[in-house]
């Protein structure tokens, strides 16, 4: 007799946990893009990863597809949900907080309902999600539209990598609906995406930095990069998968709403960044626009 999904008191504190590893990603990416390029803290975060995974199913003895035409559906979500979304995250952190990144990153949901609208027949948006999806894209505007006005420059420019990173999300996040459809067991699909973005990732970073720049990089630097690839990626990936089949689908998006929150304390404890009211008010937004697409809020009020 298997027991049904549910968000036990264990569920909870494991998405605790599991936000703080995804919280912990935009700190370490944070730190790593300070005193490394881009793209070579890029390579280190997917190639870490790559192999971390790899070591994982081999010991578990998974096994992985070996057709062609699963490995180009790798490789799609490889670009998508990996290399584009990362490197324009890991670029706007070099402009903005760990915290704000992590806030407008949250804006995924959104933009993967709307596509789902338009390339799916069994996602439509209802009249609550429409209301959760206002209010979330109202949370944005506060975040991007002062800073159109009062500083158009790169710290703007970062804001809009963010959600283009989101959008980019979005596309894969519809696109991988059709790995369950396939049977590819969702460690296969990580693992796959993992190592097809690290082939394409480490040839640009071999290509615009020598090998000397990771060489010369602080040490401490080294264990922010392990950390970063084993412990908010590799692991941070198991782990959603166990709470995803002990919570179920909808209780573990809530981790969603605790991201944000995650890195933005982490950012303030140990990089002495500050959330200002603005940004409070649109990580606020946000939140509540993606509880009412949930469904919770409106479930609360009928009640």
């Amino acid at each position: 007799m298997t027991t049904a999904p549910r968000l036990d008191l264990t569920s909870a504190l494991l998405l605790v946990f599991l936000s703080l590893l995804w919280g912990g990603s935009f700190l370490f990416a944070k730190i790593a893009v300070g005193a490394v390029p881009v793209f070579v803290a890029l390579a280190a975060r997917v190639v870490i990863a790559a192999a971390g995974l790899g070591l994982y199913l081999l010991i578990i003895g998974h096994t992985l597809p070996r057709e062609w035409r699963i490995w180009r559906m790798f490789l799609f979500m490889g670009i998508f949900n990996n290399a584009v979304p990362f490197a324009l995250l890991f670029w706007a952190q070099t402009e903005i907080t760990a915290g704000l990144g992590a806030i407008l990153n949250a804006t995924t949901p959104l933009f993967t309902l709307i596509i789902a609208h338009i390339f799916t027949r069994d996602e439509k948006i209802t009249a609550s999600k429409l209301g959760g999806i206002a209010i979330g894209f109202c949370g944005v505007a506060v975040l991007v539209g002062p800073s159109l006005l009062l500083d158009p420059g790169r710290a703007t420019l970062a804001k809009f990598a963010c959600i283009v990173a989101s959008l980019s999300y979005g596309f894969a996040s519809v696109f991988g609906r059709r790995f369950a459809q396939e049977g590819i067991s969702p460690l296969s699909a990580t693992f796959g995406q993992i190592t097809t973005s690290s082939l394409i990732i480490l040839p640009v970073a071999l290509f615009l930095h020598p090998i000397e720049t990771l060489l010369h990089a602080p040490a401490y630097i080294y264990f922010i990069l392990l950390a970063l690839g084993l412990v908010s990626t590799a692991f941070a990936y198991v782990l959603f998968y166990r709470v995803l089949a002990r919570a179920g689908a909808t209780n573990v998006t809530l981790v969603t709403l605790m991201v944000p929150v995650s890195a933005t304390i982490l950012g303030a404890l140990v990089l002495g960044e500050t959330l200002t009211p603005l940004q409070g008010l649109g990580m606020a937004l946000i939140g509540f626009g993606l509880l009412v697409m949930d469904g919770r809020v409106v479930k609360f009020l009928k009640k």
